[in-house]
């Protein structure tokens, strides 16, 4: 990380004095790729995509600032700038920027590792520098996860928006363009209120059980041991299953070798003459992959929708 020794003070209706940071990561870097994912899953007043750009709204260590993340290819970094009402240490927030953007990967050995498998090793040489997305908060990625249950990415990130807008802070005048909603604390997460969104009755009491598990347990979402450790973890809280889990411990634990047998755009890409695989068999079929499952899910993620998009056009 390279920080830079010069803070001012920005304009708006909140000024706020600026750092910049410079994150390098191992070449190649998929940006456009990392970028379409958090566009689609973007939640209104809390993030935004502009450009080439990635924004957001958030507290730390009681101070509430935004920070706009942008991909800077000759300098092998990302380029971060940071506005908070007063310069903070910003190690906590670069190692969340280091989750959410996936920098401590090594493409390499990611291809060598995938590689053997005769299917993903033209996936991986495709894009030799995809990133599993990671999230800013693990708690927030485990609502988001669980809003996901058995709807598509977009009903999801609606509900994660009318979430967010019920029971996130809001701000009397945005931080900086577009930012002025935070993510809601788990205090807010109640049953009543959750409820009062629309939620079905098994997907609230998921969430508030969530909510209160992480009051109880703020190590909730740190790593335990071995990742079918952290994965027994997750599954004991109500509506949690394996899927769920295993979405969690990738974006939000980071553990590379989380896997989602049972996904149905994973079974999709892999389908031969029509038949897909059991979630069994790509247990059994995914044990070559390890390490490195989660960036195996990645890029059979992005094969299925090319795919998908590929036959929309043509019919």
């Amino acid at each position: 990380m390279t920080l830079s020794t010069e803070t001012r003070r920005a304009g708006g209706a909140a000024p706020a004095a600026e750092m910049t940071l410079r994150l390098p990561y191992r070449p190649p870097y998929d940006w456009q790729a990392i970028l379409g994912f958090l566009a689609r899953r973007a939640i209104a007043g809390l993030e935004r995509i502009d450009g080439e750009a990635y924004h957001r709204l958030f507290r730390e260590a009681g101070a509430m600032g935004s920070v706009s993340v942008t991909h800077a290819p000759a300098d092998t970094a990302l380029h971060v700038t940071l506005r908070l009402p007063e310069p903070i240490d910003p190690s906590a927030i670069v190692a969340r920027l280091q989750r959410l953007f996936d920098l401590h990967a090594d493409p390499e050995a990611i291809r060598q590792g995938l590689g053997r498998d005769p299917t993903l090793a033209p996936l991986v040489e495709r894009r030799p520098g995809l990133r599993v997305p990671g999230c800013w908060d693990p708690f927030e990625i485990a609502v988001r996860a669980i809003l996901g249950q058995q709807v598509s990415v977009d009903a999801a990130t609606r509900l994660a928006g009318r979430l967010v807008e019920r029971l996130g802070e809001r701000l009397a005048e945005p931080f900086a363009p577009g930012l002025d909603r935070l993510f809601p604390q788990p205090e807010r997460f109640t049953f009543a209120e959750i409820k009062a969104l629309g939620m079905p009755g098994a997907r609230a009491n998921a969430l508030a059980g969530l909510a209160s598990a992480y009051r109880e347990q703020p190590q909730l979402f740190e790593r335990c041991g071995e990742l079918d450790d952290s994965v027994a973890q997750l599954c004991a809280l109500l509506g949690i299953g394996a899927w769920t889990a295993h979405y969690i411990a990738m974006r939000g634990l980071r553990e590379g070798d989380a896997f989602l047998p049972s996904d149905v755009a994973v079974q999709r890409a892999l389908a031969e003459q029509g038949k897909r695989p059991t979630p069994r068999e790509l247990l059994a079929r995914a044990e070559v992959w390890r390490p490195w499952r989660a960036y195996a899910v990645m890029h059979l993620w992005h094969a299925d929708a090319a795919t998908t998009q590929a036959k929309a056009r043509q019919g």
